[in-house]
């Protein structure tokens, strides 16, 4: 006969799964910090190296950027797009803007292994004990790399250390020019401990830092996460039912990544249209559309008619599809093309935005019809 099961009293479980959740949340984000560690460590290895290799160049600047645009392409293709030509000038400015003398001096303090000062070349760089060297992610490293003033740069340095800054307080705290303020402010001691409150929006969760596109990158994983399961959803339909209109529509990607200046920004779904010979970049927006999206929608076609459009291909045309609760809308931006007509070809071929619409919203409804059903049903289980 079957024992019934022990009652499990709410207090007892509670204590455990919350003692559980802190433990991994904890290991995680120490996860994230050795990685984010050794990447930068890394990278400014990478960048001491080529700024080694220049000087045995004649004419130093040229060679330097052959040197770096070479590179930039034998190691994206060993290595992936995290070592491409823009990345690369980035980690020899990163090795110009920390010295050498500063940061082993710094490692080999916090290091059982003294040798490390003594300038090793890049093949007996100790790794681990150089990531000792850069407490703060790679991330905030670049936004350091834009404040050009080297006071006002070790001053973001020593706070967002001194204050445990995530990446968007120290974004908040550049952008407002927190060290002018500082520097102009009577009480300096309130101005500091002001700067070390948090917002709401500065938090960072585990799974954010170690979903963080440079480790991504560095570890060359794939990043095809979505914010949401109803996000995650449409998109899924979206690209079955364009491949299901014909077969002009060839997929590229989902999620596609790029990085303007020092921002990440996603691409929802990347097509090709075989008939007009353009890329169509899809963005999916669970709300109501205003001028922000489609200003962000002519920021990614300028990257796509630069980055990934080819030789004899028209220009990339855009799609903003809105699924707001109870109403849905398609935004073509076709501004920018060279000439009327091929502007006129395009609006002919492509599918017609109320059709669309009328799609997006028709399968939001039964996703959520569906998603409510599933919770009726768990309730009814329990």
């Amino acid at each position: 006969m079957n024992k019934p099961p022990a009652h499990l009293p709410q207090a007892d479980y509670a204590a455990v799964h919350g003692d559980i959740v802190a433990l991994l949340e904890t290991a995680r984000r120490a996860a994230a910090r050795s990685v984010n560690a050794v990447m930068t460590a890394t990278y400014w290895a990478v960048g001491r190296r080529i700024v080694e290799g220049e000087q045995g160049g004649q004419e130093r600047a040229a060679y330097g950027e052959a040197l770096i645009k070479r590179l930039g392409g034998d190691l994206s293709r060993q290595f992936g797009r995290g070592f491409g030509q823009r990345n690369l000038a980035q980690m020899r400015a990163f090795y110009l803007a920390w010295p050498a003398d500063q940061i082993l001096q710094m490692s080999s303090a916090k290091s059982s292994a003294p040798q490390i000062v003594q300038m090793p070349s890049a093949q007996s760089l100790n790794l681990s004990a150089l990531a000792q060297a850069f407490p703060l992610s790679w991330s905030a490293y670049v936004r350091l790399l834009s404040v050009k003033n080297p006071q006002a740069r070790a001053f973001y340095e020593t706070e967002a250390l001194r204050g445990g800054w995530t990446i968007a307080q120290l974004n908040r705290q550049i952008g407002s020019q927190f060290y002018e303020r500082t520097a102009l402010s009577t009480n300096k001691a309130a101005m500091l401990d002001k700067g070390e409150v948090a917002e709401p929006g500065d938090a960072l969760t585990p799974e954010q830092a170690i979903k963080d596109p440079f480790v991504l990158e560095f570890l060359n994983l794939k990043d095809e996460y979505s914010e949401s399961d109803l996000e995650d959803a449409l998109i899924q339909h979206l690209a079955d039912f364009l491949m299901e209109l014909g077969d002009d529509f060839a997929f590229v990607g989902r999620q596609r990544r790029l990085r303007i200046d020092d921002s990440w920004f996603r691409v929802d779904l990347l097509f090709f249209h075989r008939r007009l010979k353009c890329l169509l970049v899809i963005d999916l927006k669970v709300g109501k559309f205003g001028y922000a999206d489609a200003g962000q929608m002519h920021l990614y076609l300028n990257y796509a008619r630069e980055n990934w459009m080819k030789p004899g291909e028209n220009p990339p045309v855009g799609l903003i599809l809105c699924a707001e609760k109870g109403a849905a809308e398609a935004h073509y931006a076709l501004e920018g093309l060279p000439n009327k007509v091929l502007a006129a070809e395009y609006q002919t071929v492509l599918p017609d935005e109320k059709l669309l619409a009328e799609e997006l919203d028709k399968t939001r409804r039964e996703l959520e019809a569906r998603r409510i059903a599933r919770g009726g049903n768990m309730e009814a289980d329990e």
